[in-house]
């Protein structure tokens, strides 16, 4: 059934989206951070990629589940999404308090594991959330702001590694083994924002209550015995891959190239710039803080920018086009010696980063029906964890073997899967189906 959602103010959507803000945090520390902490603690380079493995299965087996079970669930007091994100927040905020005080590499990939639970555990819910409150004709401005949010988080995140690196990083011997102290206070920070920009959109912003049919099937459900229960999100998500509309599958196929390439640059531009610059580990992991830093600066001043262009131009064209760009700045960064002017190629990524977390998400949101948009939501989340998860099965002897070890054509290599997912997502027509 075919609910009437009011039009919402910015500002209603704008706090109903603050909470991204602190899960965004966390994840521009795991782009930023975790690596060069994973390279502290002793880990060699080509065992980035299987060190990873915890976002791509973590992702994979969390967030459908989480996303079916959110549908299922109703709280006079809490909502139907909103529990789901606050305890997936709980979660992540311990976690990065506890992560830079890793005595050993394995201590600080297990945190990981239990860490990406939290954050999976907060996004998907969050992406069924906007899509439950807005019309329409606002689904676009919700899923850029959250782009916005996006590069908010991601922003803070490392500009408080170079802040910390800067006033602190002389005061810290580098010792393999150990992780320099000035690295703590971002986790810290990150740790408190994590819970509370969350608590800020659980108290700003109502949910709508299911209809009366969705409630008698959620009540109904909560009478089955618990074997039922349990296996009711699998089936659930079973048929909706089933059900599944064919633009979700095209849509698949584009992140399998766009998802493995970010992978690869999350891994590796630490490593890129050891060679290329001759960095230190420290200096080299400040240096890709700076990158994000920019990409992400860039990514909320034009998230917004994005609407009216999608609005008049379409989704598909200004997303292929966006990914064509990260493309050309993949191809740059290698030949660039210079810490200031390789900043350049990160106006084009940070365009790019905009539309893909964005644009995709609004061209679902109109696909797919409403009763099952969280199981949808965490179905499209696996289509990005899958490509992770292949990336680092197969990437690290793809680095060692057949691009010699070398950071270098690694970032190229990331470069090319950009240019295929952008052909492929010029295949993106939505409609009904």
């Amino acid at each position: 059934m075919k609910i009437n959602k009011p039009k919402l103010s910015f500002w209603q959507i704008f706090n109903m989206n603050v909470g991204f803000l602190g899960i965004q945090y966390s994840f521009g520390l795991q782009q930023t951070a975790i690596n060069p902490i994973f390279l502290y603690l002793g880990a060699p380079e080509e065992m980035l990629p299987i060190l990873n493995i915890a976002g791509p299965v973590t992702g994979l087996v969390i967030q459908p589940i989480i996303g079916a079970m959110s549908d299922k669930t109703w709280s006079p007091k809490w909502g139907r999404r909103k529990p789901y994100f606050l305890i997936g927040a709980i979660i992540g905020s311990l976690c990065l308090f506890a992560f830079p005080t890793s005595p050993v590499l394995w201590f600080a990939v297990g945190l990981l594991w239990i860490l990406d639970v939290g954050n999976n555990m907060a996004m998907e819910p969050y992406r069924a959330f906007v899509g439950d409150k807005l019309p329409e004709k606002q689904l676009s401005l919700g899923y850029q702001m959250q782009s916005l949010f996006v590069g908010a988080g991601i922003l803070l995140a490392n500009g408080s590694i170079i802040l910390f690196q800067y006033l602190f990083g002389d005061e810290s011997v580098e010792t393999a083994g150990s992780i320099p102290q000035w690295l703590y206070y971002s986790f810290y920070i990150g740790g408190i924002l994590s819970i509370t920009t969350i608590l800020w959109s659980v108290f700003k912003t109502p949910e709508i209550p299911p209809s009366d049919e969705e409630l008698a099937e959620i009540n109904h459900d909560k009478s089955q015995p618990l074997g039922k229960r349990i296996a009711k999100p699998f089936a659930e998500i079973a048929q909706a891959i089933k059900d599944m509309p064919r633009f979700m599958w095209k849509i698949g196929a584009v992140y399998l190239f766009q998802w493995y390439a970010l992978f690869i640059y999350w891994q590796y531009i630490t490593p890129l710039f050891k060679l290329t610059m001759d960095f230190s580990t420290s200096e080299a992991a400040a240096q890709s803080a700076k990158m994000s830093t920019t990409y992400n600066i860039v990514t909320m001043v034009v998230a917004l920018a994005l609407v009216p262009l999608t609005l008049k131009y379409g989704g598909k064209k200004v997303y292929a086009l966006s990914l064509v760009g990260t493309a050309l700045a993949l191809f740059a960064i290698p030949f660039i010696d210079d810490s200031l002017l390789v900043l350049a190629p990160m106006i084009l990524f940070g365009i790019g980063w905009a539309a893909m977390m964005g644009i995709p998400y609004t061209m679902v949101s109109k696909v797919v029906p409403q009763e099952r948009r969280g199981v949808y939501m965490g179905i499209l989340n696996m289509m990005i964890v899958i490509p992770m998860g292949i990336e680092t099965l197969t990437f690290g002897p793809i680095y060692k073997y057949l691009l010699g070890g070398s950071a270098i054509n690694a970032i190229l290599f990331a470069g090319a899967f950009f240019l295929i997912s952008a052909i492929l997502a010029m295949r993106l027509n939505v409609s009904k189906e």
